[in-house]
């Protein structure tokens, strides 16, 4: 498995309670781009649309070395592959507790692009704050038994 991005923004303004495995549907252009590094997870989501789970806003650069004709454009509406039990559960929980399906990371298994979405609640700015703080006094308090 090897791993191409992380949404590391999202572990820090999401508490993440559950993840979740899905596919991509995408074209051969965007799987040589996602090989080379060039995605952004930045502020994408994703949204049941009639049944089906669509994952919007995540950025794939265009691939250099190929022709100019019939590029995707970088930032269009992607299908995501799950079933469909899947899709029902997590659109009745994002509807219903006003949760947020936020992508974690991308990822390569075997030659498949899979994706890992996060069932997230937001978090509230002191929440960060104090998230923040634990973890500086985590790291002080394993400096000073390395010391020791």
């Amino acid at each position: 498995m090897k791993i191409v991005t992380k949404n590391r923004k999202a572990y820090h303004d999401y508490e993440v309670l559950e993840k979740v495995e899905a596919g991509i549907m995408l074209t051969g252009s965007e799987v040589k781009s996602i090989r080379a590094g060039k995605i952004s997870l930045a502020d994408s989501y994703a949204m049941c649309v009639g049944g089906e789970m669509f994952l919007n806003h995540m950025h794939i650069s265009p691939y250099t070395h190929g022709g100019l004709y019939g590029l995707p454009e970088p930032t269009r509406r992607r299908k995501l592959l799950m079933h469909r039990k899947q899709i029902a559960l997590y659109s009745t929980e994002v509807e219903r507790k006003q949760l947020a399906l936020i992508p974690l990371a991308v990822y390569f298994k075997d030659q498949w692009v899979k994706i890992e979405l996060g069932l997230c609640r937001g978090r509230k700015k002191y929440d960060k704050r104090q998230k923040i703080a634990e973890q500086e006094a985590k790291r002080k308090i394993a400096q000073l038994v390395s010391k020791r």
